[in-house]
């Protein structure tokens, strides 16, 4: 029989919360939200390194070094070193924001609800949704050309469909992640902890094919593009900042997954474990097979899948795109679709569920590439591809993240002392405002800065450092904005919280 009142109760370090009417019945509560039963939070710290290496396998990971030698003027060694650095700064937002989720088992948009309020966290979430459904888009674009490769090399007469082949790998391989998030975390477990192995694995392998075919010291050795004399502290840094903007999303959303682990301690060894040195070493992998694509295939091919698409026999080439698709798969459903999906309950838990929070997340990733699809499919003739501007617009998109980064650590451990009332969390007019005025100001003023920046060249430093100075601005701001009114808060609450 379901109790009248909520209740939450602690367990070791865990928090568990007895769901009664008072929570079922409220707008602001579904089942796909709740919070985690302890019986569900069944990831070990192998679980949990398992995502973040079914995540970092993809092919935009592949291509990061040869973005940085390209585009901020390090040399290989240093582009390396940057990815390796990156990687290890932003385990330190993704571990602290990773907390709440796995002590009170809720996700990412209820954690936004206390510090931007109960409808005002729905102002950052759709931020982040946005992001998550380009990328998905995107990602599904390079899924949708290895399954046509992948059919063409089966059936040959397939080649002939060109764009439109592509097209629709792109709809058949949106539809496969589709599914895979609709079937829940476990299913998201089973493919994350079946892909780990078999992609690293591949990895190793590639290495060790590419590797007589370069000269690793010849590699290292070739000057960086910076103009000649330059400091390197400044392409170093910015090229930092854009390493670390590559996971700011995750950074914050991370509860979404770490609600799901047995403790503190396996989230964090088990993103120390997945993380870093996956990056690093996928990164490396692509600068090594860039390199050794003129003695492999006859040209220089930076795009692991059209890479793969030079290869004459067309047994390694399926070999290959069943690979490029699992990785590819493991990546965008965990990083791409299960955010938005809960970022889109959020705004009306009882008329978007899980299945259709998702469905919601594909039909705004395929709005978001419809000039390339049309375009591919022949429909619209243009030289522009949106596919490229999508990834740098993105990129940047997701260096204004940062602020939200700073101000959920900061509400978490400094505001709020990693006490919640979760059952106030799921309810309107309870002990959490509707629209939080500090979160707010703390998102908005190094928001500002930054667009000022950009727009008028002014404080460029501001601009070029954006995932470091935003969250930093915006913990300080919020903690500023918010010490007085959170003590007061805290009063009201002395009685529900979990101690």
């Amino acid at each position: 029989m379901t109790k009248e009142t909520s209740m939450a109760v602690q367990r070791g370090e865990l928090v568990e919360l007895e769901i009664g009417r008072d929570v079922q019945q409220s707008s602001r509560f579904n089942e796909d939200i709740a919070p985690t039963r302890l019986q569900e939070r069944s990831w070990s710290r192998w679980n949990v390194a398992a995502l973040w290496v079914g995540m970092a396998i993809c092919v935009p990971t592949y291509t990061l070094g040869g973005v940085l030698t390209a585009y901020f003027g390090l040399s290989v060694g240093e582009a390396l070193l940057t990815i390796l650095l990156a990687n290890i700064v932003v385990l330190v937002p993704l571990t602290l924001n990773a907390f709440p989720g796995t002590k009170f088992g809720i996700p990412f948009p209820v954690v936004l609800r206390s510090s931007f309020g109960i409808r005002g966290s729905n102002v950052p979430c759709l931020i982040r949704a946005l992001v998550g459904c380009g990328w998905f888009g995107i990602q599904t674009m390079f899924g949708g050309l290895a399954i046509h490769l992948l059919l063409a090399a089966i059936f040959p007469p397939w080649r002939a469909l060109g764009g439109l082949g592509e097209v629709i790998g792109f709809f058949l391989f949106g539809a496969l992640n589709l599914y895979v998030v609709i079937r829940g975390a476990e299913s998201i477990k089973w493919l994350e902890t079946l892909a780990a192995p078999l992609l690293l694995a591949v990895g190793v392998g590639l290495m060790v094919w590419a590797m007589p075919h370069v000269s690793v010291a010849e590699l290292l050795a070739q000057p960086p593009s910076r103009p000649e004399g330059a400091s390197v502290y400044g392409y170093f840094f910015a090229g930092l900042t854009a390493m670390v903007g590559f996971w700011a999303t995750l950074s914050l959303n991370i509860p979404d997954f770490s609600r799901f682990a047995k403790s503190q301690k396996d989230q964090i060894v088990g993103q120390i474990i997945g993380l870093p040195l996956t990056m690093f070493f996928f990164a490396s992998l692509g600068v090594v097979m860039t390199a050794a694509s003129a003695s492999l295939v006859g040209e220089t091919v930076a795009d692991p899948v059209n890479l793969i698409g030079h290869i004459d026999s067309p047994f390694w080439v399926v070999i290959a795109m069943v690979l490029i698709i699992v990785a590819t798969l493991s990546t965008n459903t965990a990083a791409n679709i299960v955010s938005p999906t809960n970022d889109f309950q959020n705004i009306a838990p009882k008329l978007i569920n899980q299945t259709r929070g998702t469905l919601l997340t594909g039909l705004v990733g395929v709005l978001l590439m419809g000039y390339d699809l049309l375009q591919k499919a022949g429909a619209i003739n243009a030289d522009v591809t949106l596919e490229s501007l999508y990834s740098n617009w993105l990129l940047g998109y997701s260096s204004l993240l940062g602020p939200i980064a700073g101000i959920m650590a900061v509400d978490y451990f400094l505001i709020r002392r990693q006490q919640l009332d979760v059952t106030s969390l799921y309810k309107d007019g309870a002990a959490y405002p509707a629209w939080n005025p500090a979160g707010f100001i703390a998102f908005l003023v190094p928001v500002a800065l930054t667009l000022f920046s950009l727009m008028s060249g002014y404080l460029n430093w501001f601009y070029d450092y954006g995932w470091f100075t935003g969250s930093a601005l915006g913990a300080l701001v919020y903690y500023l904005a918010s010490h007085g009114l959170a003590r007061a808060v805290d009063e009201r609450l002395a009685g529900g919280a979990v101690k």
